[in-house]
């Protein structure tokens, strides 16, 4: 009896416009997916009023409820990355988006505040998934110099599921007028849909898509820290001691900690600002409807995460610290405005789309910065370690905010402590030097 060999995949060579139009499809697919990821973990804020007065708890409790979800993202994103650095990021950011659409429906059903946290909580995990999945497989495909531009279209893309979120949850409780229980069932169709469709368009990487690279794409040799790139990755405890041992790494880890605390202090409060107590007569008197007005704040982060990886590469040569603090200190002075100046509806909306600019656009560069500093082999870990501080932190902001809601009645804090957390962001910024 015979035996034959078996030969390895022969690659067909594309050219530079065939590869270009590969990696563009895996960054649309990656787009698309992480476009409606959102509606599976940001709608949270536009079911609380509705959640106080069914189970009867304040909002420090459900900020505990929040805080659970992102503690649980943040342990996610430790463990996933990892995992899709050792088997790859298409199948198991499809995997998320499957589950978190099981687990928001699961969330719906919750009969107290206890299985609310606990289907909320895992939900968190399986949304981690998603984000260093989708940044392992755009790694794979673009070179270092050009990633700052497609980092910062798929973080457009997750800006732009805010803004998705934020709509379709207002659509849910203001226009439909139905209760809180379905902004987790309606809008996370559309995640399993997205899932579906970057499984079906992406590769993780040139070789599973058996093309070849051009030699302009094989000429961009990584600028990872030496030490990272040396270093055996065969292993998972390999790969998470060759991340945790770079110091910029950890230091990039806690300026977009304090970042991420500014970022969700805006996009979990800043509903329950603008839904108040006469946020219903405010829209019946003919002025524009609050719960419309704080869908700028996610528009203006999708716009402002598109900006900043652009500047990153193209004005300041892929050098990321200083586009990301000069964001921070500008994010900080509009969330201050916010608090202090007696703004009109127009100006309120520009500042708070400012806001949201500012205070989201420096994500681009933070996640440019991961396979910056650990190479491609590295990029999901690296990524997830980053994303866990950047939860771990978000998750501590949630209760103290709610807790601060409850203590003075005023939810117009949020802004000082997102204006402090902004202004943290940017110092530890300063020590990257890369």
């Amino acid at each position: 009896m015979s035996s034959t060999t078996q030969r390895p995949a022969q690659l067909q060579e594309v050219g530079e416009r065939g590869y270009s139009r590969w990696k563009w499809r895996v960054l649309i697919g990656a787009m698309l997916c992480y476009l409606f990821f959102y509606t599976g973990r940001q709608t949270f804020g536009f079911a609380i009023p509705g959640i106080e007065e069914e189970f009867g708890v304040d909002k420090a409790a459900l900020g505990w409820v929040s805080a659970a979800m992102l503690w649980c993202y943040a342990a996610g994103q430790a463990i996933n990355g990892n995992l899709a650095d050792k088997f790859g990021g298409r199948k198991l950011m499809t995997l998320g988006a499957i589950l978190s659409t099981i687990l928001n429906w699961a969330t719906s059903l919750s009969i107290g505040v206890k299985s609310l946290g606990l289907f909320w909580g895992l939900n968190g995990y399986v949304q981690a998934m998603g984000w260093p999945s989708g940044g392992r497989v755009i790694s794979n495909w673009w070179g270092p110099h050009e990633r700052g531009r497609a980092f910062g279209f798929y973080t457009l893309a997750a800006g732009m599921a805010s803004v998705l979120a934020f709509v379709s949850s207002t659509v849910i409780v203001e226009i439909l007028d139905l209760v809180w229980r379905w902004i987790f069932r309606l809008p996370v169709l559309l995640m399993l849909v997205g899932g579906i469709t970057f499984y079906l368009l992406a590769r993780d990487n040139p070789h599973a898509a058996r093309i070849k690279p051009p030699p302009s794409y094989a000429d961009q040799a990584e600028k990872s820290e030496t030490g990272t790139t040396q270093a055996k990755t065969g292993r998972s405890l390999d790969r998470y001691k060759a991340v945790l041992r770079n110091p910029k790494i950890i230091i990039t880890g806690l300026a977009i900690g304090f970042q991420n605390s500014a970022r969700y202090g805006l996009l979990i409060w800043v509903p329950v600002y603008f839904l108040g107590t006469n946020w219903e007569e405010a829209g019946a008197q003919g002025a524009i409807n609050p719960a419309w007005i704080s869908v700028a704040l996610p528009v203006g982060m999708a716009v402002g995460a598109l900006v900043n990886g652009q500047l990153s590469d193209r004005v300041f040569g892929s050098r990321r610290d200083r586009p990301i603090m000069i964001f921070m200190a500008l994010g900080a002075v509009c969330a201050m405005t916010m608090f202090l100046a007696p703004l009109g509806t127009v100006a309120g909306i520009a500042v708070l789309f400012l806001t949201g600019f500012f205070v989201y656009g420096p994500q681009s560069s933070f996640w440019a910065l991961c396979p910056d500093l650990a190479g491609k082999r590295l990029a999901g870990t690296a990524t997830g370690i980053v994303n866990f501080f950047a939860y771990l932190f978000a998750g501590i902001g949630e209760p103290v905010i709610g807790a601060v809601m409850d203590h003075t009645g005023n939810t117009g804090l949020v802004f000082p402590i997102v204006a402090g957390a902004c202004v943290a962001s940017a110092l530890m910024a300063s020590l990257i030097r890369r």
